[in-house]
């Protein structure tokens, strides 16, 4: 199963309509980019299978900002929060700049 199979999973999609599709890649884009911007490392967010707490920092991402009637936006969004910060703090996620 693709990255993009799984958010939509995880956002209880199952319709392929291309503006839900192109919506979810920019969140799973968009989830990429502010991890990498916090401090993890590039090499592990950008294949094509990241490992399981990167999946669900860009799953949690997604839940947070998909929609506009979201009452649990927040909730994700600290959820996320946390994630993204105990990735770019743990010294396996850092990218390699931030490791000295």
């Amino acid at each position: 199963m693709t990255l993009l199979d799984e958010v939509k999973v995880s956002l209880r999609l199952t319709t392929d309509d291309v503006g839900i599709t192109s919506e979810v890649e920019e969140l799973i884009a968009s989830a990429k980019m502010d991890l990498i911007q916090a401090g993890v490392n590039e090499m592990l967010v950008n294949v094509d299978d990241p490992d399981a707490i990167i999946k669900r920092a860009i799953k949690t991402y997604a839940k947070a900002n998909f929609g506009y009637d979201n009452q649990e936006a927040d909730r994700f969004n600290d959820a996320y929060v946390m994630l993204k910060q105990h990735l770019s703090l743990y010294g396996d996620y850092r990218s390699v700049d931030d490791a000295t």
